[in-house]
């Protein structure tokens, strides 16, 4: 989709889904005044649009192309290229995934002209911003972990701005669930507990490309990518820097942060997943993991396992895929990684949404969010949504060494 040949020094390729966003320029600024790394970069953006879109989507992003074709004219360097793409895209396919899919695709193929399997493929929003340190970040973490495929970036909506302020009391609790969530899930035992925010994950080359690329799916997309690529091992996390996501409402998508904004604002709640779920579930890894021989594994009887466990085990067949596991496992350790990459991200939040509906009604996302602090041995001393957040942020940012 670019012709101009990339630079043989290329390292980086950020890259951006753009739809009906009149604020593109931002987010762009807030790259370009990234310091300079040892890498080059370019940062890729596909301007998108369904070919049945509504012409005042059309007309938007037409102007926001000819507004970033501008703004690249101006800030172009030899170490920082911004290279901005106008697409229209078949309305049964039509979405984020696909956008996403086509510039980190590209990015690929630019990383690849260059011999560079190892290179950066990062993802960002249309609609978001981030600190100045964010490339050196990407380029220590990969240098820094060599076997690592991919990593997610530390975040931080707004909680103060010009917007309403309902918008900030919103995204408040939306961006406390979101890691009320993951540390759940950590208590309770699952390995892959990351956070899998679109605008800030990043992927190698060559992982990016084994593992089949990005999906194009309208929503979820960046959900569905990193759960394939998490199983993989040696996964991390960068913590120095900052992606700041907008808070803004959106119906751009049927879920994730715009839709959640507006569903509160709505309802001026927010509730979420009940924490006797994850104990359940935390008591079944437990006797999954005090297996001392897997061969001998029978999960047939689930007497004294939750209910929740075993109603959910007849939907999946888990003693038959149990039985296949075995088979395919020459170690308790290589039992119990099979056993994670079959009982995945998605199934684990399938048991979450089963149990939701048949066992566990939702619960609010203060008492929730204080319960998982608590359950992991956290001092808790905070009693609203707000205060709640900046300790799970003071914790997530300590939690990683990157």
């Amino acid at each position: 989709l670019i012709a101009a040949k990339p630079n043989p020094n290329l390292g980086i390729v950020v890259t951006i889904p753009c739809y009906n966003e009149p604020e593109l320029e931002k987010s762009l600024a807030s790259l370009a005044y990234c310091h300079p790394v040892a890498s080059t970069v370019e940062v890729i953006v596909v301007i998108n649009h369904s070919n049945k879109a509504p012409e005042l989507v059309k007309a938007q992003n037409l102007k926001t192309y000819k507004q970033a074709q501008h703004f690249a004219s101006i800030y172009n360097t030899e170490h920082l290229q911004f290279h901005i793409l106008l697409e229209e895209l078949p309305e049964r396919h039509a979405g984020v995934g696909l956008a996403r899919k086509i510039a980190m695709d590209e990015a690929a193929r630019r990383l690849d002209a260059v011999d560079r399997p190892e290179g950066i493929i990062a993802c960002f929003d249309a609609d978001s911003t981030c600190l100045d340190n964010y490339f050196l970040l990407l380029e220590q973490y990969f240098s820094q972990h060599p076997k690592s495929p991919g990593c997610s970036i530390y975040f931080e909506h707004p909680l103060k701005g010009d917007l309403q302020p309902e918008i900030y009391e919103a995204i408040t609790e939306y961006e406390l669930f979101l890691r009320y969530y993951v540390h759940a899930l950590r208590y309770a035992g699952f390995p892959y507990a990351y956070q899998t925010i679109g605008s800030s994950m990043a992927v190698r080359n060559g992982a990016y490309q084994k593992q089949g690329g990005m999906n194009r799916r309208k929503a979820g997309e960046d959900f569905y990518f990193l759960h394939k690529l998490i199983p993989l091992g040696n996964f991390g996390e960068i913590t120095k820097t900052k992606v700041i996501p907008s808070p803004r409402k959106s119906d751009r998508v049927p879920f994730g942060t715009g839709k959640a904004v507006g569903q509160w604002l709505s309802t001026k709640n927010l509730d979420t997943y009940h924490p006797n779920i994850f104990e359940d579930l935390k008591l079944f890894y437990t006797k999954l993991y005090l297996v001392s021989n897997y061969k001998n594994l029978v999960i047939n009887d689930l007497s004294g396992y939750p209910e929740s466990i075993v109603e959910y085990s007849k939907t999946i067949e888990l003693q038959l895929n149990i039985e296949r596991i075995k088979e395919n496992s020459g170690s308790l350790n290589s039992f119990i990684s099979n056993f994670h990459h079959w009982f995945d991200g998605l199934k684990v939040l399938k048991y979450i949404h089963f149990a939701r509906d048949n066992f566990y009604a939702n619960t609010s996302i203060v008492s929730a969010a204080k319960w998982a602090l608590e359950a992991q041995g956290f001092a808790v001393n905070s009693y609203t949504a707000h205060e709640l957040l900046e300790a799970y942020r003071k914790i997530d940012q300590r939690l990683s060494g990157s």
